[in-house]
């Protein structure tokens, strides 16, 4: 089944899948907490202003599709929204993560993945963001998309495909997101030397114990 969510769709659903793994106890959202939870200024690009007007007809929508709506059986006097990603995607906790972040944030490249799931999913090595953006390439129906890589650029963004087609990387709109990600892809690099000097550090002293011994 192919979607195409607007922007305060996508925005709305991201939303209630971050707060669902993130907290928990506050999940399902009252709209009141949903409409906080979309209008949040941190993780989350671009930042948005939406009024309970807004997130009602987002929800709509989403019912519509059948990926959120009120709680089902629900006994609260004030009404509670919850997701339904994982009936309708059958998502591992990484996939969930992933196609969160993408729907919070839009495009962003493996390292910046890898950095802002963190809350959601730990991912040990880049290779396995790689790994899990190819499953979800590679589904019946695509749900990621790898972008063409714009010039001056050294990675590659993804993006995700449940608001539709995605033509174009989307641009550089302030240059700390460039510097953000450069950021993130040093980070794992240097952890991976350092695993591997511990390792070789390892290696050394288990010699040197044999020649002593």
């Amino acid at each position: 089944m192919t979607f195409v969510l607007n922007a305060t769709e996508a925005r709305v659903l991201g939303a209630l899948v971050e707060k669902e793994i993130t907290t928990p106890e506050y999940y399902p959202l009252s709209l009141n907490a949903l409409v906080n939870a979309c209008n949040q200024k941190n993780n989350r690009e671009p930042v948005m202003t939406l009024d309970e007007d807004a997130v009602r007809q987002a929800l709509r929508g989403l019912e519509d599709d059948g990926l959120a709506g009120p709680v089902r059986g629900g006994d609260s006097r004030v009404t509670k929204y919850e997701h339904h990603l994982q009936e309708v995607f059958n998502f591992t906790r990484g996939e969930t993560a992933l196609i969160c972040v993408l729907l919070l944030r839009g495009s962003q490249t493996p390292g910046e993945l890898r950095g802002r799931t963190e809350r959601m999913h730990r991912f040990e090595e880049i290779d396995d963001v790689l790994g899990m953006l190819q499953k979800l390439m590679q589904r019946e129906t695509a749900l990621v998309k790898a972008l063409p890589r714009q010039p001056g650029t050294k990675e590659i963004r993804y993006a995700h495909l449940l608001s539709g087609e995605v033509e174009a990387q989307e641009p550089e709109p302030v240059v700390r997101t460039s510097a953000a990600a450069d950021g993130d892809d040093r980070v794992a690099r240097l952890e991976t030397e350092v695993a591997e000097l511990r390792q070789e550090v390892a290696e050394l002293r288990e010699k040197l114990e044999s020649l002593i011994s």
